[in-house]
């Protein structure tokens, strides 16, 4: 990765799952950010500003805020990552693709840091776990379709 999550952040989250299909369909729902709409739950739009590359910016909004992101690592079928910014939070979000005999296991990693995740790290950590297990069932389904 070219930018690792903060392991001092105050919300930190980290899951896998297991979809049974090649890295590369898994990729490509991943990574047409502006489809996201259509498979994940929480966003509500997505617009990549350009082509996807490293350095690329996108926006998009999950729940009730607006995400400014740039994406530091893309690296086809095996690395993808962005940074996140938005009121009082910043995030660091990982995916790493292990592609295995029957299927690809997906690793997701993100953390979360700023004013808003220190004063309500209770409740961020619980939520952002919940997303993220949330996301990665999404993926799968979208992914296995």
């Amino acid at each position: 990765m070219n930018i690792d999550i903060n392991p001092r952040a105050p919300i930190i989250a980290k899951q896998e799952i297991k979809i049974n299909v090649p890295a590369v369909k898994v990729w490509s729902v991943l990574t047409e950010i502006n489809n996201w709409p259509g498979w994940q739950s929480s966003v509500k739009k997505a617009r990549l500003k350009t082509t996807l590359k490293e350095g690329a910016e996108f926006v998009w909004k999950a729940g009730r805020f607006p995400l400014k992101s740039k994406i530091h690592t893309c690296e086809p079928f095996n690395k993808f990552g962005w940074t996140g910014k938005t009121i009082g939070a910043f995030a660091i979000h990982n995916w790493i693709f292990e592609s295995v005999r029957d299927g690809t296991i997906v690793t997701a990693e993100e953390s979360l840091q700023g004013f808003f995740p220190y004063i309500f790290r209770k409740r961020f950590k619980k939520t952002l776990a919940e997303a993220m297990t949330r996301n990665l069932k999404e993926l799968k389904e979208a992914s296995e379709k």
